[in-house]
C-alpha cells in the first residue's frame, strides 16, 4: 500500500494540475470506486459538477481537493489510494486504461484527472470537512511532517502501549503515514528491534525512531517515492527510485550497509519485518 511519501507525490502533482481549475463532469466506471460515498453514484456525480477545485492537501495516507473557498467547514473530494489506486492526468482524448474507475473532466477542456485502480480496494468520495479535515480522517493522526506534529506527545503515546514498537509506528491513531516499508527503515536507522515491547521504549528512543522515520519519508520523498512495480506511481505515471536506498525493507540475505551481516526476514502480521540481527538485536522479553 502507498505510505506518506507516495501519497504526497501524488499530493504535490495534483497541487500543480488540477487546483484553481473548475470540473465540468464526472463519470463513473466502476461503481465500487465510490461506494464511501453513501449518497451514491448518481449524488457523487452532481456533487462535482461545476465545482472549483481549491486546494489539494493530506493527512498520512489519505488526500482530498477542497471544492469550497473555505477549507474549515466545506466539501471535499476524499481519495483514498488502497493497495493500487493511481490518480492520473491524462489528455481527455487519451485511450481509457483498463482498470480506469472514474473520470474527472473539466471546463477549461484540458488534461482530466483519472482514477485508476487495479483491485478496487480504493475509493473516492465527497466529504464534509470538519476544522479543515474529512469526517472519514479525523480518526486518523498527525504524521511526522506535518508541522504541528507533537513529538513527545507521541512518544508518550507509544510508551502507554503495550504492544510491540513497529506495531505502534503502523497504528495510524498514534501516528500517520508509516507502513511497512518505511517503518522497517526506521527501526533499522534507530537500530531497534520491531519486537521490542513499548513499555520499555525510552523517551530518548522514541524520539530516535520518529526522527528516523521523518528522515527516511523525506528523503523518499525527493526520490519520487517507493515504487516496486507500475502500480505505485505519480500523476503523470513516472515511477519513484527510493527501493535503491533501502537498507533493510525487502532486503532479505543481503548484506547489512552498516556492519555487513545478512539482513534477516521474519514473519510479521501477515507479512514480513527485515531487521539487521546484529545492528537490532531482538529483545530478551519481546512483545508476543
Amino acid at each position: 500500500m502507498p505510505e506518506l511519501p507516495e501519497v504526497e507525490v501524488v499530493r504535490l502533482g495534483l497541487a500543480e494540475y488540477v487546483v484553481g481549475r473548475t470540473l465540468a463532469a464526472a463519470e463513473v466506471r466502476h461503481p465500487r470506486s465510490v461506494r464511501r460515498h453513501v449518497a451514491g453514484e448518481l449524488d457523487f456525480v452532481a456533487r462535482l459538477a461545476g465545482r472549483t477545485i481549491w486546494a489539494a492537501r493530506r493527512r498520512g495516507k489519505y488526500v482530498w481537493l477542497d471544492l469550497d473557498a473555505d477549507c474549515t467547514c466545506g466539501e471535499v473530494l476524499l481519495a483514498h489510494l488502497g493497495m493500487s489506486g493511481q490518480m492520473r492526468i491524462q489528455p481527455p482524448d487519451a485511450p481509457a486504461e483498463t482498470h480506469l474507475r472514474v473520470r474527472l473532466g473539466f471546463a477549461d477542456g484540458g488534461p482530466e484527472l483519472r482514477f485508476i485502480d487495479q483491485r478496487t480496494f480504493g475509493g473516492l468520495s465527497v466529504e464534509d470537512a470538519v476544522a479543515g479535515v474529512p469526517a472519514p480522517v479525523a480518526h486518523i493522526a498527525r504524521d511526522p511532517m506535518d508541522p504541528s506534529f507533537d513529538l513527545d506527545a507521541v512518544v508518550a503515546g507509544i510508551r502507554r502501549r503495550r504492544t510491540g514498537l513497529k506495531r505502534a509506528l503502523l497504528d495510524q491513531t498514534l501516528v500517520s503515514g508509516i507502513g511497512n516499508i518505511y517503518a522497517d527503515e526506521a527501526l533499522w536507522r534507530a537500530r531497534l528491534h520491531w519486537a521490542k515491547p513499548t513499555a520499555t521504549l525510552t523517551r530518548a528512543q522514541g524520539r530516535s525512531v520518529l526522527a528516523a522515520a521523518t528522515e527516511v519519508m523525506t528523503e523518499a520523498l525527493a526520490a519520487g517515492g517507493t515504487s516496486f512495480d507500475a502500480l505505485y506511481v505519480n500523476v503523470n505515471g513516472a515511477s519513484g527510485y527510493f527501493d535503491r536506498s533501502l537498507a533493510a525493507y525487502g532486503q532479505g540475505g543481503r548484506a547489512c550497509p552498516r556492519c555487513g551481516t545478512a539482513i534477516r526476514r521474519e514473519s510479521f502480521m501477515n507479512r514480513s519485518a527485515y531487521t539487521c540481527p546484529r545492528c537490532q538485536p531482538r529483545p530478551r522479553h519481546p512483545h508476543p
